[in-house]
C-alpha cells in the first residue's frame, strides 16, 4: 500500500493508467540501494560494507572457513572487522548493478562468484570485474546464468581473471560467437575448464 501510494506521486497521477510504468520506481529504488558509501568502506572495511552492500540487494555472501550462507542482512556477524573475509558471493536474482561494483574493490579472498537471472547485470559489469587485481588473482569460479544483457564483449573481458579454473555459461542469448570465446579463453587461461550452455 505504501509503495503504491509513492508510486502514484512518483508517476505524477492520482490514479495510474495500467501503461504507468513502475520499471522507473523499482530502478531508482535498485540504484539506491547500490550506490557506493565509501565512507562506510572506510570505517568497517571492505569485506564488511562489501556483505551490506550484496545483501541489501538480495544477494548472499559465504565468508572464509564457514559452510553457512549469509542470507540475512540483519544478522550480519559481528566481531573482529577483520574476521570474516568474503569467499564467495552468490548474486541470484539480486538487484546488484554497475555502480555498486566499487564494494568489490578491496576484496581479496573471492573465489566463487555466481551471477543468475541478475536483470542489471551487463557488460560493463563484467569489464569492471576482470580491471579488479585483487579478483584477477583471487577468483577460481564463476558461473554466469540467465543474465539477459550479457554479451561476448562482457565475457571476454574475463580473460583478465587469471587465475579462473572454471567458468560456467548458461542461457545467455546475447552470447553468439561462441567458437570465438572457446579460443580466446583457450589462449588466455589454458587450465579453464569452460562449460557452455547457449545456444
Amino acid at each position: 500500500m505504501l509503495f503504491g501510494k509513492i508510486s502514484q506521486q512518483l508517476c505524477g497521477l492520482k490514479k495510474p493508467p495500467r501503461s504507468c510504468d513502475y520499471r522507473n520506481f523499482w530502478g531508482w529504488l535498485n540504484a539506491v540501494f547500490n550506490k557506493v558509501d565509501y565512507e562506510r568502506i572506510k570505517d568497517v572495511g571492505p569485506d564488511r560494507a562489501a556483505s551490506e552492500w550484496l545483501l541489501r540487494c538480495g544477494a548472499t555472501v559465504r565468508y572464509h572457513g564457514q559452510e553457512r550462507w549469509q542470507k540475512d542482512y540483519n544478522h550480519l556477524p559481528t566481531g573482529p572487522l577483520d574476521k570474516y573475509k568474503i569467499q564467495a558471493i552468490d548474486a541470484t536474482e539480486s538487484c546488484i548493478m554497475r555502480i555498486g561494483f566499487d564494494y568489490l574493490e578491496g576484496l581479496q579472498h573471492v573465489e566463487k562468484i555466481r551471477l543468475c537471472k541478475c536483470h542489471y547485470i551487463e557488460d560493463d559489469c563484467l569489464e569492471r570485474l576482470g580491471k579488479l587485481e585483487n579478483l584477477q588473482k583471487s577468483i577460481l569460479e564463476m558461473e554466469i546464468i540467465s543474465c539477459g544483457n550479457i554479451t561476448d564483449k562482457g565475457i571476454i573481458a574475463l580473460y583478465h581473471l587469471r587465475n579462473l579454473k572454471y567458468l560456467l555459461l548458461s542461457d545467455l542469448p546475447g552470447v553468439r560467437e561462441k567458437e570465438n570465446l572457446i579460443q580466446t579463453f583457450k589462449t588466455a587461461l589454458p587450465s579453464l575448464e569452460l562449460k557452455l550452455d547457449l545456444k
